[in-house]
């Protein structure tokens, strides 16, 4: 198991063994000169991250979970244990959509790694469609509420 991999599922054993919970709140999507609100569950420690969307068998229409890091970053995204087929919206520490990737739910390994191939400090996970259904593109912005839990470098 690659060492990145290796972290985030000692982490995940971490996460489930504390119960984790996550700090809820709004953010928005803007594109075409329409802001779409969304409900989302914030993703900005590690163990939160790691946890992610695993084991939930829904998500509400608009609804999703964004994922906050203190620094830049090209990392990937694992779908292990996630049972729901979600898009990605990785952004900018302005909030700039960079790119959006659909994934796959992943129950067993081998596993794919979703890597956005740009360099990002946010990403949005939402219900798989949510972004081609409201025409949102890179370059569009995501802002809100949730923003203020961006943690410190």
């Amino acid at each position: 198991m690659a060492p990145r991999l290796f972290r985030l599922a000692l982490l995940f054993g971490l996460a489930l063994a504390q119960g984790l919970s996550f700090p809820r709140s709004t953010l928005y999507v803007e594109s075409g000169g329409k802001r779409h609100l969304l409900k989302v569950e914030v993703a900005d420690t590690p163990e939160r991250q790691a946890q992610g969307l695993m084991f939930r068998k829904t998500l509400g229409e608009d609804e999703g979970m964004v994922f906050l890091f203190p620094e830049p970053t090209g990392g990937g995204f694992w779908m292990k244990n996630t049972l729901i087929p979600l898009s990605i919206a990785f952004f900018d520490r302005q909030g700039v959509i960079l790119r959006i990737l659909d994934m796959e739910p992943c129950r067993k390994d081998p596993c794919p790694v979703y890597y956005p191939g740009v360099v990002y400090q946010g990403a949005l996970e939402v219900n798989r469609g949510w972004f081609a259904h409201r025409g949102v593109r890179p370059g569009d912005r995501v802002g809100g509420e949730a923003l203020r839990f961006w943690p410190r470098p």
